[in-house]
């Protein structure tokens, strides 16, 4: 029962410092910026050969520019990190009066 509750603690700590939540690399219009260039993550190819599918949560910098200032990897399958980094790296947001912060999903079915 302890690590229920961790678990659940952790869960409520990710979503207070990341609050607009982005699913399946959409964003809500109506809680954060969008993302005006989205770059597919490449699909690993350790996972194509062992058929895998996951999914990466990666919380997002966004600089008043609409560049990705930083990432960071919120949980997700470890064989797809990277290339979800690599991918979101690579987006751009429109631009805005200051930083804001996002959490992109991005799933990855095996092929």
């Amino acid at each position: 029962m302890p690590r229920r509750i961790a678990v659940a603690l952790l869960a409520l700590a990710m979503l207070g410092v990341f609050p607009s939540p982005v699913s399946g690399q959409q964003n809500d219009p109506t809680t954060g910026r969008k993302a005006i260039v989205k770059v597919r993550p490449e699909y690993p190819e350790l996972a194509r050969r062992l058929n895998i599918s996951g999914t990466v949560k990666v919380g997002v910098v966004i600089a008043p520019d609409g560049r990705v200032k930083s990432t960071k990897v919120i949980g997700g399958n470890p064989v797809f990190v990277v290339a979800a980094e690599n991918a979101v790296r690579k987006w751009k947001y429109t631009p805005a009066s200051g930083e804001s912060q996002e959490l992109v999903e991005l799933k990855f079915e095996a092929r």
